[in-house]
Parts: structure tokens; sequence; C-alpha cells
């Protein structure tokens, strides 16, 4: 039991028993109540402040995962930046530069993206300019693959176009000539068989039997298949495109009809005298944009470089040509 406690009452000269009042005793509980919470408020304070709850604890560890999880992914991006370049500088210095195609800007492709992030500066960032960070590196890389898929899709282009060009490019002889022999007269001045005179011969005169085979030097279109009367006899005149035209001139007999396509290596007649001529033979020519070039230049499908040295020769010589 508690003891009970007494003073001395100098007015009635007795001791008498101490009553502490309910007033009192609540004021003393919420006294006691009160330094108790501020007591534990100022140690939890000092606590976290120091020492840090566990809530913080955890998100420090998570924040600091988060930011070495950040320096991998710079890491892979600037490893995916250097493949970047390795492509774009591939495809400006070879594939662009193969079919002559102008190179595409870097500012066409995306602004510069910014030097490798250091470590020591990755962690001086907080979480937004982490994610800010982020987000304008892969922005910047994504532009820069949309415009090489562009680019590419380009060169594809081009490819399909180039082997259509190729197609259609003079490339073989007119008429078998695996000997090398049947080169009568070449492109340039030489004396006409009829007038006796010096004048362009602006084809090549190619010798054989009457009825030998005559090929398509290239894909297009027939343009004329016939005897027009401009001496040329029975003739084909082949449009190619991208300014080609080629011509079979003296043919005993015409295979082709105007308005008809034609794939190389296609028969379109045979070898013949008629027309202007001193004998069967194909007069041949190559077309570019109007003018006559030497069709010498046009036979790279089915020479070796040493055959076309020997044919070269040939048809330089000075002499008569049959037409």
């Amino acid at each position: 039991m508690r003891k009970a406690k007494y003073y001395y009452n100098t007015n009635t000269l007795r001791y008498e028993k101490i009553e502490t009042p309910l007033r009192v005793k609540f004021l003393r509980v919420f006294g006691f109540v009160a330094s108790a919470l501020v007591t534990a408020g100022l140690i939890a304070y000092l606590a976290f402040q120091f020492i840090g709850s566990p809530k913080e604890k955890i998100l420090e560890l998570q924040n600091k995962e988060i930011r070495e999880e950040y320096v991998a992914l710079a890491e892979q991006l600037q490893r995916m930046e250097q493949q970047m370049k390795e492509l774009e500088k591939r495809d400006n210095e070879v594939y662009r530069a193969i079919f002559e195609a102008t190179p595409i800007p870097d500012s066409a492709r995306a602004q510069e993206l910014a030097t490798q992030l250091e470590i020591a500066k990755v962690e001086k960032l907080d979480s937004r300019e982490l994610v800010s960070s982020i987000t304008r590196t892969i922005d910047n890389l994504l532009t820069r693959i949309q415009a090489q898929q562009s680019s590419y899709q380009e060169v594809a282009q081009l490819v399909k176009d180039k082997e259509k060009l190729l197609a259609h490019t003079p490339a073989i002889q007119p008429v078998s000539n695996k000997n090398l022999n049947r080169i009568a007269s070449g492109f340039g001045y030489r004396i006409d068989p009829i007038y006796k005179t010096t004048k362009l011969h602006a084809g090549l005169d190619f010798t054989a039997p009457q009825g030998t085979p005559i090929y398509a030097t290239a894909n297009g279109t027939i343009e004329t298949a016939g005897n027009t009367g401009d001496g040329y006899g029975r003739h084909v005149i082949i449009n190619h495109g991208y300014g080609y035209k080629t011509l079979y001139a003296h043919m005993v007999r015409v295979k082709a009809r105007a308005g008809q396509p034609v794939k190389r290596g296609e028969v379109i007649g045979w070898v013949g005298s008629t027309g202007k001529s001193t004998g069967p033979h194909c007069h041949y020519e190559v077309i570019k944009n109007g003018k006559p070039i030497d069709p010498i230049y046009f036979f790279y499908n089915d020479l070796t470089p040493a055959q076309f040295d020997r044919i070269l020769k040939q048809a330089a010589a000075s002499n008569q040509s049959l037409d």
C-alpha cells in the first residue's frame, strides 16, 4: 500500500494527512506524458537525422541500385551509339559511294549526342535528371535509327535501280564471236565502200554467214523493226531506256516487232546484206542520248581483259567498212 503522508498544522496544532487534489494529480500525469512525448520526439528526430529510418535505408538502397543500373544502361547506349556511327559511316562512305548517291549529312540524322556520362557526374544527378537524360539519349538514338532505316530503304531502291540499269545497258556482242575474228570494221572514220570517201562509221561491222542469229545486247523495247529506206536495210532499233539505244542493220530477216519487249540474248533477227551493204554482216551501233558512241566498250559481260584487248586492236585498224 502507498504510504500516507502527514504534515503539522500550526493552526490546529495537530498532524494532518496530506490529500492531493484530483486536479493536481491530472496535471502531474499530463506533465509526465507530455515530457515523455517530447523526449521521445527529440530522440527520434536525432536518430532519423544521423542514423536514418528503415524506410529511408530501403529507399537509399533502391536509389543506389537504380544509379548502378543507369550507369550500365549508359554504357550500353554508348556501345549502341558507336555501332550507329559505324553504320552511318559505312552508309555514307561505302553503300552510297558505290551508287554515287549523295551522303546524308549528320544534321539530317539527328543532333549530336552528348559525350559519355561519367560516373561522377551520374552520382550528382537526381531521379528526374536521370530519367530526362536517359529519355533524351534514347530519343536521339531512335531518331538516328529511323533515319538510317530510311537511308537503307533508299540504298535498297538504288540497288534495284542499278540492277535495272545494268540489265538495260548494252553488255554483249550482237553475234556469236567466240573466236574473236568477226570484227571487220570499227567505230570512227573509215573508207566508204560505195563512195570511196572517208566518213564516220558510227558502229562496228561483224562479218558472219547469212542467217547467223543476231541477239539483243540488253533489255529494252523494240522501237523500229523493218526497212525504212535509210541505207540500213532490214534493221532493228531497241530503246533500252536510260538514254541508251542500239541499232542492228542489214538483216536478211527480222524476227522482232515494234513495241515488243526483249531481253538480253534474245534473237531479234538474222545476218544478211540488205540495204547499203557489200556483204553479209551485222552493222551494230550504240547510241547514248542521241549520239553514237563506240560499241567496243560495251562487251564487258562476255569478254576477258585479254580478249577485250584483242578486239580493241582489231576495231582500231584503219580499213574499209562494209556499209
